[in-house]
């Protein structure tokens, strides 16, 4: 997928760990792990208001495009 996800970035930065995290957010450490390992579909907008708010940073510290490489024929 073309859309990197650097939660783990900045979880190392803030020194909070995923549990505390996801508990600041309101979502479960499931829901979080999934969103941070790049399997998300989708985000909804207020998800990444409240993860930016509590990490305090901007969506695209979060968030990075990313080109796919070509395959080879």
């Amino acid at each position: 997928m073309p859309i990197a996800v650097d939660i783990d970035v900045m979880l190392a930065r803030r020194k909070m760990s995923v549990g505390e995290l996801a508990d600041r957010v309101g979502i479960t450490p499931a829901n979080l792990a999934v969103l941070k390992n790049g399997r998300a579909k989708a985000v909804r907008f207020a998800t990444l208001a409240a993860l930016c708010d509590v990490l305090e940073c901007q969506p695209g510290d979060l968030l990075r495009w990313e080109a796919e490489e070509a395959e080879d024929d």
